[in-house]
């Protein structure tokens, strides 16, 4: 059965998944440009703008933002990967994301307070006591693996109840919503633990880099921001191009036919949902010493939200897309904040608009026709005839 899926994605229509392909015909030849190689190309040419580029041109403060909008991208791949090619509309991913922010909080805080020493909120707070919670975070070697894992295995119990039910579409995303405003209750209802509606904040070290010395922090944390966004889509992009990616777009689009032909798409959703979810828990173990804060503002319903449209306005079903969203969003949100600070949100209102209205399939769809267009003007030479066929064969009929 599983000999059945062959090859790599041929697309994210259902009409192009031919789950049944024949081992004895060849796959189509492909000459140096095909889409591996200009995925190939792109990655290089992204891993050189960003690593040798943007670091030269950028001061201080833009390049700190960009390594911000980096976690963000990286939530914007895991969305991507659940959404656009499974078809799981998430709208609870800052839930993961505060997981992944906690976890790395929770770590540092004790790292900087020293053994047997309060975090100094709970100092403030009247606390007297460590809380259980946080006594396995008093380990690199354990909190490392926990911001991925936490919301990994979180997001695989949650999926394998929720799928195994076939709950999807919109009842699934108002569950992941309820999953965010619950979450957020739960933190900020925990004063003495999680420091409540404040948060986690006034870092002052990140394994041995001085955030307080923001001339090395601010470059350091950005190359870690960018080497972690670059894992993030390699492996996004392996999975989608992989046996599973044909069958996660498949359970999108034709779910009883992938049932039919023996398979669980419950368990496929699941991984690529806990997945979306470790991704999001890397992207706020990052964010917490680039930006020195977490608190349950940035993981509710509203960021939760924001970070679907990211996807929406980058292009769903391209990892690049999901990618250029999230850095162009929160550029465009940035700069408009910046110039226009009374009225900035009706720019980026206009802006959701506009594209949604006017291109459904964002800005990788927009790149996309217009790299289509500026081909059909292209001039070509002129063609030959078969070299094993008269040239005027069929001219007659």
């Amino acid at each position: 059965m599983t000999d059945s899926i062959q090859g790599d994605v041929v697309g994210t229509d259902a009409a192009n998944l031919d789950l049944h392909v024949d081992p004895a015909t060849p796959p189509p030849a492909q000459n140096k440009f095909s889409g591996f190689a200009r995925g190939q190309m792109g990655l290089i040419l992204s891993a050189v703008v960003l690593l040798l580029i943007a670091p030269s041109l950028l001061s201080e403060f833009r390049l700190d933002l960009l390594a911000k909008y980096a976690c963000f991208a990286m939530i914007a791949i895991g969305i991507d990967l659940a959404w656009g090619y499974g078809g799981m509309l998430v709208l609870g991913q800052g839930v993961f994301f505060g997981m992944g922010g906690y976890v790395m909080g929770m770590y540092m805080k004790l790292a900087e307070a020293g053994p047997g020493n309060l975090p100094d909120f709970m100092t403030w707070s009247g606390v007297e006591e460590l809380p259980l919670i946080w006594e396995p975070l008093k380990y690199a070697w354990l909190a490392i693996p926990l911001v991925i894992i936490m919301p990994m295995l979180f997001a695989f119990l949650l999926g394998s109840l929720i799928f195994r039910r076939r709950v999807r579409g919109p009842y699934f995303a108002i569950l992941s919503q309820a999953l965010a405003a619950a979450f957020v209750i739960l933190i900020i209802g925990q004063q003495g633990a999680t420091g409540g509606t404040n948060g986690l904040t006034n870092f002052t070290n990140f394994f041995g880099i001085d955030l307080n010395d923001t001339a090395s922090s601010t470059s350091s944390l950005y190359y870690i921001a960018i080497i972690a966004l670059g894992i993030c889509y390699v492996i996004g992009r392996q999975l989608v191009r992989s046996r599973f990616g044909r069958l996660l777009i498949a359970s999108r689009d034709q779910e009883e036919r992938v049932r039919f032909l023996g398979y669980n798409p419950a368990t496929i959703k699941t991984i690529a949902y806990a997945v979306a979810a470790g991704m999001a828990g890397l992207a706020g173990a990052l964010f917490v010493p680039i930006v020195g804060i977490i608190s349950p503002a940035l993981m509710g319903i509203v960021p939760s939200i924001e970070m679907v449209i990211w996807v929406a306005i980058g292009g769903r079903a391209t990892l690049w897309g999901a990618v250029v969203g999230a850095l162009v969003v929160n550029w465009a949100k940035t700069g408009l904040s910046e110039k226009f600070p009374s009225f900035w949100t009706y720019f980026l209102g206009l802006l959701f608009i506009v594209v949604v209205a006017y291109f459904p399939a964002g800005l990788a769809g927009l790149i996309k026709s217009t790299i289509g267009k500026l081909k059909e003007f292209t001039p070509s030479g002129p063609s030959k005839a078969p070299a094993d066929k008269p040239a005027t064969e069929g001219a007659a009929g």
